[in-house]
C-alpha cells in the first residue's frame, strides 16, 4: 500500500491529504441511528405476519410469539447496522402441541421471515421424521442424516415428532447417532441452518430431559393450543371454500354437532381431523348425487354440486355414539 493510500485509509472523515495536495477520500462513518419502521417495511416481513394473521384461525398466543421473535430479529439487524451486534442470535426452535394445530404451516411462515431478514440464505423448509434420519442397520444412519442436513442447509429443517429419535428402551436403536450429528451441526452451522423440533408438549419435555444438548441449543419454545369448536367450524368452512364447496344452515349445524362429539373422542387431531371429516362428507355427497342421477334424477346445477348436505355430515359413524354429556347445574343451597 502506498503512503498516500495508507493516509487515505486512516484519515478521519473530514481530513484532507497532506503532502499530495489532493483532497482525501471521505470514509463512510457508521450511521448514528436506524429507522426501524423503514427496516420493517423494506424487509417485507409485515406481509408474512399479516398473511399469518389472516390465513390461520385462532392461535393467538402463537401469532404473538412469532411477532415477538420477528421483532427481536429485526432489532438485531438494526443493532448490527450500528456496529452493536453481539454475535449471531440462536434461532433453533421447538413447536409443542397436539396434531393439526398448524405447526408445519407456522414453520413455513417462520422460514420466510428468517429469509426476508437475511438470517437464512434460502426460503426453504425441509420437513422430516425419524424415518428420514435414522437407518435400520450399522452405518446407515450417518449418511441418511447428513443427506437431510445437506438438503436443508441454508434454510430450515423441521423435525416432526422429534422425540421418536430417542428410544432408550431399545439398546440397538441408532437414533442416538442421528442426535449426535444433529447437535454438532446445530452448533457448528447455526449461521446457515435453523432447526425446528416439533411434537406433543409432554413428550418433547421428556425428550429434552433425556437430551439436554438439545434444550441448550433451543432459543424459542412456542406452544400451540388446541382449537376451540367454533374455530374448528371456521376452519372447516375455509377448507370447503378453497375446494368450492359450502355448507348451508342445516349442514353447518350438523357439522357443529359433529365437532361437539368428535372432539371428545380418542385420536382427535384438530384441523387434520376436520379435513378428514370433510373428505368423507364429500364422498357421501358424490355418492348421493350419483345415486340420484341413476334413479332418473334431473340434471344438477352448480348449487347442488357445491353443497354439502346435512345428511352427508350426519351419516358419519360419530353420530352412532351417544351425544356428549351436558353439564348439569348444581342444586341450589
Amino acid at each position: 500500500m502506498t503512503d498516500a493510500a495508507l493516509a487515505d485509509a486512516t484519515s478521519p472523515p473530514a481530513a484532507q491529504a497532506g503532502e499530495t495536495g489532493q483532497p482525501a477520500r471521505a470514509s463512510q462513518p457508521a450511521p448514528a441511528q436506524v429507522d426501524l419502521a423503514a427496516l420493517y417495511r423494506d424487509s417485507g416481513i409485515g406481509d408474512v405476519l399479516d398473511e399469518l394473521e389472516r390465513d390461520l384461525v385462532g392461535l393467538a398466543p402463537v401469532k404473538t410469539r412469532i411477532r415477538e421473535v420477528a421483532a427481536h430479529l429485526l432489532v438485531e439487524r438494526a443493532r448490527a447496522s450500528l456496529g452493536l451486534a453481539g454475535g449471531a442470535p440462536t434461532l433453533h426452535m421447538c413447536f409443542s402441541g397436539n396434531p393439526g394445530t398448524g405447526k408445519t404451516t407456522v414453520a413455513l411462515r417462520m422460514a420466510e421471515v428468517l429469509h426476508r431478514l437475511g438470517y437464512i440464505r434460502r426460503n426453504h423448509l425441509v420437513s422430516v421424521t425419524r424415518d428420514d434420519l435414522v437407518g435400520q442397520y450399522i452405518g446407515h444412519t450417518a449418511p441418511k442424516t447428513r443427506d437431510v442436513l445437506k438438503r436443508a442447509m441454508g434454510g430450515v429443517l423441521f423435525i416432526d415428532e422429534a422425540y421418536y429419535l430417542y428410544r432408550p428402551e431399545n439398546e440397538r436403536d441408532y437414533g442416538q447417532e442421528a442426535i449426535e450429528i444433529l447437535l454438532q451441526t446445530m452448533e457448528n452451522q447455526r449461521s446457515d441452518l435453523v432447526v425446528i423440533l416439533a411434537g406433543y408438549a409432554s413428550r418433547m419435555e421428556v425428550f429434552f430431559e433425556s437430551n439436554p444438548g438439545f434444550r441448550s441449543r433451543i432459543a424459542h419454545h412456542i406452544t400451540f393450543p388446541d382449537y376451540a369448536e367454533t374455530e374448528l367450524l371456521d376452519i372447516a368452512e375455509r377448507m370447503l371454500g378453497t375446494l368450492h364447496y359450502r355448507f348451508d344452515a342445516a349442514s353447518r349445524r350438523a357439522f357443529a354437532d359433529y365437532l361437539a362429539r368428535r372432539i371428545r373422542q380418542p385420536n382427535f387431531a384438530n384441523a387434520r381431523s376436520v379435513r378428514n371429516a370433510l373428505d368423507r362428507a364429500r364422498l357421501r355427497q358424490a355418492n348421493r348425487l350419483f345415486a340420484s342421477a341413476l334413479q332418473g334424477g334431473a340434471p344438477i346445477d352448480a348449487a347442488a354440486l357445491t353443497l354439502i348436505d346435512a345428511a352427508d355430515v350426519r351419516a358419519s359413524r360419530v353420530f352412532d355414539e351417544p351425544p356428549p354429556a351436558q353439564a348439569v347445574a348444581a342444586p341450589p343451597g
